[in-house]
């Protein structure tokens, strides 16, 4: 009862604050203008990820004092602690910018010291920080890049949310299942906000936040035993668009952070795809390759075998997928929203 007490804090703070929060944005000039390479037409209000972040920190918050999580409480203290100092580098970029050397730096930073807090907790080696520092920049800048759409990121925080929730209860890492289900609740609470008329975007606030929340309880996850399967394969497909759209740049000689709408899911807006089909295409190709890798951790060799290979051919239809509907006639090339 007390777990969905939490969940159910967490979802409603999401919900209600941008009430509170759109007014005041407004007013500061936190907002989206659209231009050429922009998946909306109309000018809109952006760093509502502000509700998310407070969401998922009391969530947290209260896992702790209430005494749900009765042991790893260090551990959820340094996730949240992640999670947190992203989602401030993230409203600081979007209210007055940061240079790209600085904001890598900073990333860099927050995972490494998130890092070394874990395995010092958890008495790991910290060999292990180089790798988190790396993952927690990575993934924030992952889903970062995959914030273009409406729908985007609320659904991947509901779903890696999930996915992390399950593994947790599978190994017995309460602390995971607690993380996983008050991510997922928050970013539900955002969903109304960014799929209504009056939508209004993350942020870079909500982007640095979902990336970090989901590498901090991977990293840590990691470090305690959980299955890297169970860790890994509900974000392979965000990795796969996001990593062979950078070498798909830097190949062109092009910049690989500047803006641009050569991402999977911005393509399959440009054939014919709503946002929010576009979004559930992204979800649904994550979570099909989520569930193949959950079976392949503890499966026979030819199961595990047949596991990758329908993952591998998940992904490969997701990289494909706009070409494939470019030749369908009823898809024509256009922005929606």
């Amino acid at each position: 009862m007390l777990l969905w007490v939490v969940v159910g804090s967490s979802l409603l703070l999401s919900v209600l604050l941008p009430f509170l929060l759109k007014p005041l944005l407004h007013k500061l000039g936190v907002l989206d203008v659209p231009n050429e390479r922009s998946s909306h037409r109309t000018v809109v209000i952006r760093g509502v990820g502000i509700t998310v972040a407070v969401g998922i920190v009391v969530g947290l918050v209260l896992s702790l004092v209430t005494g749900l999580v009765p042991v790893d409480r260090s551990v959820v203290l340094i996730v949240t602690a992640i999670l947190a100092a992203a989602a401030l580098l993230g409203w600081i970029e979007d209210y007055r910018g940061l240079s790209i050397r600085l904001r890598a730096l900073l990333q860099v930073l927050i995972g490494a010291i998130g890092t070394a807090a874990l395995a010092w907790t958890m008495e790991q080696s910290f060999w292990w920080v180089p790798f988190g520092a790396l993952a927690v920049a990575a993934y924030i800048n992952a889903a970062n890049f995959m914030d273009g759409i409406n729908g985007i990121s609320g659904l991947h925080g509901i779903l890696v949310g999930v996915f992390y929730a399950i593994a947790g209860s599978m190994v017995g890492q309460f602390w995971l299942t607690v993380a996983g289900l008050v991510v997922a609740a928050a970013f539900a609470g955002f969903l109304p906000w960014n799929l209504g008329r009056g939508f209004v975007f993350l942020g870079d606030v909500g982007s640095y936040l979902l990336g970090a929340s989901i590498a901090g309880m991977a990293v840590a996850g990691l470090l305690a035993g959980v299955y890297l399967e169970y860790l890994f394969s509900p974000v392979i497909v965000y990795l796969a668009d996001t990593f062979i759209t950078f070498l798909r740049r830097v190949r062109a000689g092009e910049r690989w952070y500047a803006s641009h709408r050569e991402h999977v899911y911005q393509r399959l807006t440009d054939v014919g795809l709503s946002h929010l089909q576009a979004a559930l295409v992204v979800t649904v190709c994550s979570g099909l390759v989520g569930a193949a890798g959950f079976v392949l951790a503890t499966a026979s060799p030819p199961l595990a075998v047949a596991c990758s290979v329908f993952a591998a051919a998940v992904v490969a239809l997701y990289i494909n997928s706009p070409r494939l509907l470019a030749r369908h006639p009823s898809h024509t090339g256009r922005i929606v929203n």
